[in-house]
């Protein structure tokens, strides 16, 4: 597993005063100054972010020792890493865990039989996603993160178990529909 995990990007400047505009992956986005300084991909630079505001998708963020634009423009593309140590696990219920813990966790098939392993869990805004290497390595899958494909999360086993539904990982294979003959929903989400 993993010791940091991304939690934001700078993907830009606003105004002359130094702030950057910050793509946030985190729920929570006073994250990026409360749980400690965050540091950038190499882990060389360290970052005290204190958000200011929230404009059109990006949080704007004053960075301790940047105080102008150029300083701030010159940060720009940079990703912003925190400590896993630092997350509140303490606030988690029972069944809850953070998506980043899904990384690297062992695929198995219903019936047991290994798929693969979790490279990664993007959310590209239209619902969490796992990114599967199959364990062939040759290629990748990627499958929505619903309890209808993915029942059962168990990150003491080392494990998810995945249902896709028919036509998602087979070639050849359709997927089911709706009367209408479009892709037929599935079931509600995560929490």
């Amino acid at each position: 597993m993993t010791k940091r995990m991304l939690v934001g990007v700078i993907v830009g400047v606003h105004g002359v005063k130094g702030l950057v505009r910050v793509k946030a992956f985190v729920d929570d986005e006073a994250t990026l100054e409360t749980l400690g300084p965050l540091s950038d991909e190499d882990g060389r630079r360290s970052f005290r972010l204190a958000v200011r505001n929230r404009v059109k998708g990006v949080v704007l963020c004053a960075i301790e020792g940047i105080s102008d634009r150029t300083a701030a423009e010159a940060l720009k593309g940079t990703r912003l890493f925190l400590d896993r140590a630092l997350l509140p696990r303490e606030t988690l219920d029972e069944d809850e865990f953070f998506l980043g813990d899904l990384v690297g966790l062992s695929v198995r098939r219903t019936d047991g039989s290994v798929l693969g392993r979790i490279a990664a869990v993007p959310d590209y805004g239209a619902g969490v996603l796992l990114d599967v290497l199959l364990a062939d390595g040759r290629r990748s899958v990627v499958l929505p993160f619903t309890r209808a494909v993915v029942p059962v999360v168990d990150l003491k086993a080392g494990h998810v178990v995945v249902d896709p539904p028919p036509g998602l990982l087979d070639e050849g294979a359709r997927a089911p529909l709706d009367d209408e003959g479009a892709p037929a929903p599935l079931a509600e989400d995560h929490p």
